[in-house]
């Protein structure tokens, strides 16, 4: 594979370096708690009106590139897109779909591997930083922050690399060179948002259980977050908290432990589709899916299938094409000159899918969600 860099590209490499460099010049602003966390919030680090911008021409219609390639530009994706949430998959295709709509020509190749194989995703950003010359932009899912943060730092630092990075929106303030933007979805404000549907649909003093994901920022914003919520607003108390590692063996296995040893819990919150996958097929399997209130989390497919089915009962939605189809505006912007306007980090939208929605209601969210990546479950 030889590198096919377009002039525009490699010219403003340089620049974009420069600009992710700037971790020294943040926060832009400071908000309540800056010193007890490890992290930037996303208003501390966005400039004013610059994540709405880019939310519009998101979700607004395509404005083609108006500039001229010589080459297709070349694109890295590292994520663990073998697992069984469908969050990558939509997310490249709305990637792709949305470069198509710009009319900007790329070529990509994908590094994939399951949310637990840590080691195998720090060989392929070692692979892609060594070969940067073949690559204009990478796009990298981590499998935990924390656990990836030394290779972010590393492709970040690449000059012949611009780098961002999928399904986080926690800056790390320890790293030495910030990606060029970080794109995902609120994991706080999900969970304040199936939180609050969940004390007001169920009542106060409820017992329930978790299915945890991995220790870090993601669970312990889509968990922990939850936990204090509900036992702030609600006075839920918790009896069980599994850690299923994100995958769909650890929700099987949390929920039937939970079913055994825990009969007094009635809701069961999982941390994410593969577990929330997992716990449905274990209430299912000895007929107790009528029994537990259960959410997912993120609104794929799966899980809205599983909601049409009385399977599960909320999940907080993410309107999930954003991500990709941000990134490639965020592209588009690079190739024009105009990253300075682009936010540090960009969230998508999020509502709660439920089981008292009418199959209408879910399929209009449905197809908002995944107008580029089409509704129903991927073949996968």
């Amino acid at each position: 594979m030889t590198s096919l860099k377009t002039p525009l590209a490699a010219a403003l490499f340089a620049t974009t370096a420069a600009l992710s460099a700037g971790a020294a010049d943040l926060p832009l602003k400071e908000l309540p708690g800056i010193a007890d966390r490890d992290h930037w919030l996303p208003d501390e680090v966005n400039q004013d009106g610059a994540l709405e911008a880019l939310q519009a021409a998101t979700g607004g219609d395509a404005i083609p590139y108006a500039g001229t390639q010589e080459n297709p530009l070349q694109i890295a994706l590292i994520y663990p897109s073998a697992d069984v949430s469908d969050f990558w998959a939509r997310n490249y295709m709305a990637l792709t779909k949305r470069l198509d709509q710009l009319g900007i020509k790329y070529e990509t190749r994908e590094f994939a591997s399951r949310q637990v194989e840590h080691s195998l995703q720090a060989t392929y950003a070692s692979q892609v930083d060594q070969d940067a010359d073949l690559y204009d932009f990478v796009i990298f899912g981590p499998s935990e922050l924390a656990t990836q943060a030394d290779n972010i730092d590393k492709l970040s630092a690449n000059p012949d690399l611009t780098t961002f990075v999928w399904a986080f929106h926690t800056p790390l303030k320890y790293l030495k060179t910030q990606p060029a933007g970080w794109f995902d979805f609120s994991s706080a404000y999900g969970a304040i948002k199936i939180c609050d549907y969940m004390v007001e649909r169920l009542g106060k003093d409820v017992t329930y259980a978790m299915n945890r994901g991995i220790p870090g920022i993601t669970d312990n914003q889509r968990s922990g977050d939850f936990k204090d919520c509900v036992a702030e607003k609600g006075n839920w108390n918790v009896v069980y908290e599994h850690y299923g590692e994100y995958q769909r063996e650890g929700g099987f296995e949390g929920t039937q432990l939970i079913l055994q040893a825990y009969p007094e819990a009635k809701v069961i919150h999982n941390a994410n589709t593969a577990m929330s996958m997992g716990s449905v097929e274990a209430q299912v399997a000895i007929g107790k899916e009528k029994d537990i209130f259960s959410t997912g989390w993120g609104g794929t497919g799966l899980e809205l299938d599983a909601i049409r089915r009385g399977e599960l009962d909320a999940t907080p939605m993410r309107m999930g094409d954003d991500v990709g189809a941000a990134t490639a505006e965020a592209i588009k912007a690079h190739l024009e000159g105009r990253q300075d306007e682009l936010p540090l980090v960009f969230l998508g939208r999020i509502t709660v899918a439920h089981d008292n929605m009418s199959i209408e209601e879910i399929d209009s969210l449905e197809k908002e969600a995944f107008r580029f990546s089409g509704v129903g479950a991927l073949e996968r």
